[in-house]
């Protein structure tokens, strides 16, 4: 196995160890999980959950340090885009109509913070 792999796997391990921190964080502020990792041809959503009245998808961006930058400011236009896709995706699926309120949050962690931004960006197009 090459370096290369090992990186890979380690950032995988990495990336479900800080969905599982932040599905507990989220719990334990009354997120009801619906679903984690869902997948579909337009992309994937880490969190899904119900917050109150609303249907909430959820980005988990963790950075060991801030040196390259704040977490939640690896969240590209085109990776808010492709979870709009999926978000919309996922309420056709599950029948969620134009009723239900959709919020786009984001958990933001480094090896020191998790910050929770509820609201952190509006629907794309």
């Amino acid at each position: 196995m090459d370096n290369r792999n090992i990186e890979l796997q380690t950032a995988k391990g990495t990336g479900a160890e800080k969905e599982s921190l932040a599905v507990k964080y989220l719990r334990e502020n009354g997120v009801h999980i619906l679903a984690q990792n869902f997948y579909c041809k337009q992309g994937e959503i880490d969190i899904i959950g119900r917050h109150g009245k609303y249907l909430v998808f959820v980005e988990v961006k963790y950075r060991h340090t801030k040196k390259y930058g704040m977490p939640e400011d690896a969240i590209t236009f085109t990776k808010r885009k492709k979870i709009c896709k999926t978000a919309d995706y996922y309420r056709m699926r599950y029948q969620y109509n134009d009723a239900v309120p959709v919020r786009y949050d984001v958990i933001a962690m480094t090896d020191e913070t998790i910050v929770w931004h509820q609201n952190a960006f509006e629907h794309i197009f």
